[in-house]
């Protein structure tokens, strides 16, 4: 099947809650410049289900991560990667699009290629979200540019580590800088907060192995917090995934915590401070003008390779992209309440300290922005352009 043909079916996998966002988006700019005859196929959540997406299994099953943690998942997803390239290659789609997860997508598209190169089916390979070797393993650039043909980058700094290797390119902007100004005196008003009470944002990330990890850390700061400052509040923004998790985890808080799903943003525009898990939200939070701190940890087993691999300047994207260390940042053994509790409570008090992080959002804004369009209808022509028959659609 074509891009010229009546009606072009688009396959495209996501395995977590931002790659979900991420596709949903471009299932929605496809469907548009297609005059709504794109029909789509593949893995997803619930807001691709809800663009039309019917899931071949559970998104849920790919979210995992780290060199040791993906270990005992291991046969399972080898199995979902051979039923997800089966899946393909019966389909025989306008194009491939995965989205981030990339122990599983990457996978899958390098059976791909190879199917390919025995005479399988050429299907067009595009993949959204690129592998992050601006922070760690510079070296992986090389390697997944023998068998993608086209990447969707997020950031402005990226198309060149993949460029020099032969693997083209789109800068399409990053969504994030769409998202919607948030109502802070209504989320008060909703969750009966006081205006003038502090709130502090609790981001303990969106993958089960991620809040286990840093939700004990987060607590213990919390407390510590909450006996300084005894008409503190705390909001704790989360995905449906790790929803159950993370209200356990927080129930025994000696503060009054709101767990919230469908309000988010509105959370942020409450929010007088946040304390974070690194990864996307930090640079939601940043476009929302609320002064983070940045922490994470990986498993015990991962810690030794990410110290050798990683570049500690590189772990928050707001720092990253700025090219300044504005976020405050603790990595592993650094994330404890002993350290995170100062860095926090000068963000609370500190108003010098507050408006260093919140008069960077114009800034990142710009640099974040592809074009005119969106970053949702930018990548959308980019899959359009690397589809076969693209020139008749």
């Amino acid at each position: 099947m074509t891009v010229s043909a009546e009606r072009p079916q688009f396959y495209l996998v996501a395995g977590e809650a931002s790659g979900d966002m991420l596709g949903a988006g471009l299932m929605r700019a496809l469907a548009g410049l297609t005059g709504g005859r794109a029909q789509f196929a593949g893995i997803g959540g619930e807001m691709m289900e809800r663009e039309g997406l019917r899931s071949l299994f559970p998104a849920s099953e790919l979210a995992v991560m780290g060199v040791f943690e993906i270990l005992p998942h291991a046969p399972r997803l080898l199995r979902r990667i051979a039923e997800t390239v089966d899946d393909i290659i019966d389909r025989r789609p306008a194009a491939l699009v995965t989205i981030d997860s990339k122990a599983f997508t990457m996978r899958v598209a390098r059976r791909l290629r190879k199917r390919r190169a025995r005479g399988g089916p050429d299907i067009p390979l595009i993949h959204m979200v690129a592998p992050t070797v601006w922070a760690w393993r510079p070296g992986r650039a090389r390697v997944i540019a023998r068998f993608l043909d086209h990447l969707l980058v997020l950031f402005p700094f990226e198309p060149p580590y993949f460029e020099r290797h032969g693997l083209s390119c789109t800068f399409t902007g990053h969504p994030v800088v769409e998202q919607p100004e948030g109502d802070g005196p209504g989320y008060r008003m909703r969750h009966g907060i006081p205006p003038e009470d502090p709130v502090l944002a609790v981001l303990p990330g969106s993958r089960p192995g991620e809040v286990r990890r840093l939700l004990p850390a987060f607590g213990a700061t919390v407390a510590e917090l909450a006996r300084l400052r005894p008409r503190l509040r705390v909001v704790v923004p989360t995905v449906a995934t790790v929803a159950d998790q993370v209200r356990d985890g927080v129930r025994d808080w000696p503060v009054p915590v709101t767990v919230t799903l469908s309000d988010k943003l509105d959370a942020f525009a409450a929010s007088t401070a946040a304390l974070a898990a690194s990864g996307t939200v930090t640079l939601e939070l940043a476009l929302a003008r609320v002064p983070a701190v940045v922490a994470y940890r990986v498993s015990a087993l991962s810690a030794p390779v990410g110290r050798l691999l990683v570049d500690r300047d590189a772990v928050v994207l707001t720092n990253r992209i700025l090219e300044q260390p504005l976020v405050p940042l603790f990595l592993q053994g650094e994330c404890r309440a002993e350290r995170l509790v100062p860095a926090v409570t000068a963000l609370l008090e500190d108003e010098a300290a507050r408006q260093r992080q919140m008069a960077a959002a114009c800034e990142l804004r710009s640099r974040l922005t592809a074009g005119p369009e969106g970053a949702a209808a930018t990548a959308a022509r980019a899959v359009l352009a690397h589809c076969r028959g693209a020139a008749d659609a």
